[in-house]
Parts: C-alpha cells; structure tokens; sequence
C-alpha cells in the first residue's frame, strides 16, 4: 500500500526513526449532505449575516477539485515523512524528491472549485477579511482570494535550508528532469497522490536530487513538514485576520492539526461566534457555535448568495 514507512526504502530496512501516525474517523462517520440545503445553512446566515467573517480552511475544500485529504472519513491512513527524517538521511531526500518528482502535478494541474470561487467572491464584498488555509495547493489564491494565510506552505516553492533563498518547484523540476531522463513521470490523475504531493512510486533507490545552486545547502519544499513548525509570522498574520473579524468559520477541516486548532480557541476566547462546516466530525466542535455537516461545495456558494 502507498504511503507506508516501506514505500521509501524498496530495496533496505527503514531507518530507526519516528513517524507521526495520522488517524481518520471510520467511513461511518461520513455524513451525506442535508436533503434541505437552506434549512440547514438559514441558522449559519442568521448568525454571520452583517459580520466580518475570518475562514479557516482545509484539504476538505480541495477534495472537489480532485485532491485527496488525510482525515475525511474513511481516507486511508498515511505516514508523511517529518523533518526531522528529512534532513537526517540522504535516503529520506533521495526517496521523498523522486516521489515528489511525480506527486506536485496533483496540485499544479488541479483547478479551483465552487468552493474557493464562494470565498474569493465574499472577499472582494468585504464579508471576509482573510482566510487562514491549511492547504498547501494555492488554489485559494488562483481563485482570487487576496489575505491569504498559507498556514503549512506552498508546494510551488522549494526552500534552501542553509542560505534561505525561496525558488520555483517548476526550475527544480527542470533541474531534476536533467539529471533523471529516464524517470517516467506517470499520469498524475491515475496515481495515487497524497495531499503533501507525494506520489506513489514503486523504486526510487536510483534517483539523483541536487542541492541548492547559491549555497550548496539542503533543498526542500517551502511547506511545513510533520515535526516542524508554522513561520512565526504567519501566526501572527493569522491572529490578526481573526482578532479583526467578527466571526469565524472553519471549512473542510477536521482541525486535527494544533497549528489551526490554536485560532479557533482564540475565537472562542474572544467571544466570538464559531461556525463548523464539515462533513464529519472536527477537535473543535466543543468551540461550535453551530455546527453543520455539509460539503463546502454546496455550503460556500449558498452563503456568498445570501450573506
């Protein structure tokens, strides 16, 4: 199965070294959208409608633009790589860039949904401020939305870790395509691709990476790996998205991931309303004003309409 521990080394025993275990609800957990679409989002626009509105958002946005999740009821389970794995071993890099190699024409090909339009449209009205997103796929910003928090990166961007410099994921490609002529790039619409654009790659042991023209340091992709931590000030841009709103709402995730979960009890401290949009069940629901298990592709779009 794709995206075990053994995927990255076919050939040798893994490393000694931890994994953090993602967990996702049971398939029966999954909730099918309400037969009565307005009945069940009238409550959520009684409470927003004349408020400034601060989104969080997560890969269950995306799921309708082909990507898949990590939690939705019923995902598989996955084991992303962490940091720590990253830079401690050549063959963690070697593996985790030859099936990134394939995995970033997930994001790179897919096409922002209803969902990220509804959002992009509520900005430009002034109903929201700012959205804090957990995706790492700039579907938000392809979409037109403008305070956009990348809150666990971009996977166009690849990060030099000695000397800083942020450069394209396309001029790595071009870099990683010349030293590898003979990697075959498979359709990235039949692979099976995880939301960190990792894709399942049977061997990888002859793959070549390279390191960072300026410096000669480690190159990785500029998002946060399992282990590492959010940029200090994109917490804070994120704070003030939610300190100025009068409102917040959580979209298509399930905030198993403290790196969002922190705003959502910084709304609740505030006082301020809290709405869930989910098709399961999410860590902050005890901080849920309302809470409606919906998919944000019918959800989003309805609201635009009537806030």
């Amino acid at each position: 199965m794709a995206h075990r521990i053994e995927d990255y080394f076919p050939t040798t025993s893994p490393p000694n070294l931890r994994v953090k275990n993602i967990a996702a609800p049971p398939a029966s957990a999954a909730r099918p959208d309400p037969s009565n679409i307005a009945q069940a989002l009238t409550p959520v626009r009684d409470l927003l409608v004349g408020k400034t509105l601060a989104f969080i958002t997560g890969a269950g946005l995306s799921t309708d633009s082909g990507l898949p999740d990590y939690r939705s009821p019923g995902s598989p389970p996955r084991h992303p790589i962490t940091l720590q794995q990253f830079m401690g071993d050549y063959r963690w890099r070697r593996h985790y860039w030859a099936r990134n190699h394939q995995g970033w024409f997930g994001p790179q090909l897919a096409q922002p949904n209803a969902g990220h339009f509804a959002l992009a449209e509520l900005e430009h009205r002034g109903v929201v401020n700012g959205l804090i997103t957990q995706n790492v796929d700039r579907l938000h910003s392809r979409a037109g939305s403008r305070n956009v928090v990348d809150l666990h990166g971009r996977y166009n961007e690849v990060l030099c870790t000695e000397c800083g410099e942020i450069t394209s994921r396309q001029s790595l490609h071009e870099r990683l395509e010349a030293l590898n002529p003979g990697f075959r790039i498979a359709d990235p619409r039949v692979m099976d691709i995880a939301p960190d654009a990792d894709a399942s790659v049977a061997d990888t042991t002859g793959f070549r990476i390279v390191n960072c023209l300026k410096c000669g340091g480690i190159l990785r992709t500029n998002v946060v790996f399992f282990g590492g931590k959010v940029p200090h000030d994109d917490v804070v841009h994120a704070r003030e998205i939610v300190s100025d709103a009068d409102a917040l709402v959580v979209a298509g995730s399930s905030l198993a991931v403290g790196s969002a979960m922190r705003f959502v009890r910084q709304a609740a401290k505030e006082n301020k309303p809290v709405v869930m949009i989910n098709r399961g069940p999410t860590r902050g629901d005890k901080y849920a004003t309302l809470n409606v298990h919906i998919g944000t592709s019918t959800a989003l779009p309805w609201l635009a309409q009537h806030l």
